[in-house]
């Protein structure tokens, strides 16, 4: 038999409200779950707006604990609605540590399983490193790059920045993911011409693609929209181009957003993969004994 899997998204805009902005996410969940969705994906710090354009210690008082009241409500939802749900939050982990994580809450299970970003990004308008602490790699300790166990398969969940690097994927998939889930936040400087726009935007979906070809094995992406202001004043904020999708592990779009609000749902067969991997057995002709020096920074 077929082993399919409806899984949705959720693209919205944020807003500093943190209850406004939940208001939003929830009524995704709620959208997908009721068009039959087993699993929902929300995207990169949904909860509040994309407050890293600016460097200001007062708002780590934005930061909860993994069981705070935004991993609450999502662990009702997901109890509630009997779905799989990956949501974002900005984590307190200890006084003066904080991350940017993925958590994963298994209906009547609660949080089965979360994932801390690992590449945290420092550039003009995404001062990351001032805020996120990347997570641990620990294998005994299921940490880093590791999937998470689910009733609807293995999700091998990364966080924005990650997409970026083909070593991330590849890692989640040789743990077994079955699924690869980016939440993301990436948008525009505005004052960028039409044809850098395009650059910038087509190399973030083909990247992403790319890694489920390499990898055989489906991707979904949700990412925000909306224009969001840089409240320190200092730079013209962000304009977040939605483009959410999910492909299949051809790299093949099931479906793609523009760049409004917008619910995706479609139904995965999770079993094209083995399919495709038998036609393009990557893994088989992976040539390991001769990638030694991927453990450097750089070949010189």
């Amino acid at each position: 038999m077929t082993r399919t899997l409806k899984a949705g998204l959720v693209q919205q805009p944020a807003w500093p409200d943190k209850a406004r902005s939940l208001d939003e996410s929830e009524a995704g969940i709620r959208e997908l779950a009721a068009a039959g969705a087993q699993l929902v994906m929300l995207q990169e710090l949904h909860a509040t707006h994309y407050f890293c354009q600016y460097e200001d210690p007062e708002l780590f008082d934005l930061a909860e604990p993994l069981d705070g009241p935004s991993g609450q409500r999502l662990a009702a939802l997901a109890a509630e609605l009997d779905i799989v749900l990956m949501g974002s939050l900005f984590e307190r982990r200890a006084s003066g540590l904080y991350h940017n994580t993925a958590v994963v809450y298994d209906g009547a299970r609660g949080r089965v399983g979360h994932y801390r970003k690992m590449h945290i990004p420092d550039d003009p308008g995404f001062y990351e490193k001032f805020y996120f602490t990347p997570g641990d790699q620990d294998e005994e300790r299921g940490q880093g790059f590791q999937p998470i166990d689910t009733s609807v398969g293995r999700l091998g969940v990364l966080v924005c920045w990650d997409q970026w690097y083909p070593e991330a994927a590849r890692l989640m998939a040789m743990a077994g993911a079955e699924l690869l889930l980016y939440p993301t936040a990436i948008g525009w400087h505005p004052p960028d011409d039409d044809d850098e726009k395009a650059r910038q935007k087509d190399a973030w979906t083909l990247i992403q693609r790319s890694h489920a070809v390499a990898n055989g094995l489906p991707v979904m992406v949700a990412n925000r929209v909306g224009h969001e202001a840089d409240h320190s004043g200092v730079s013209p904020g962000i304009d977040f181009w939605g483009g959410s999708f999910i492909c299949g592990p051809q790299g093949e779009l099931l479906a793609h957003a523009g760049q409004q609000a917008e619910r995706l749902l479609v139904t995965l067969d999770l079993e094209r993969g083995e399919e495709v991997r038998r036609i393009w057995p990557y893994l088989r002709d992976r040539r390991i004994d001769a990638y030694g020096d991927l453990t450097r920074r750089y070949r010189d």
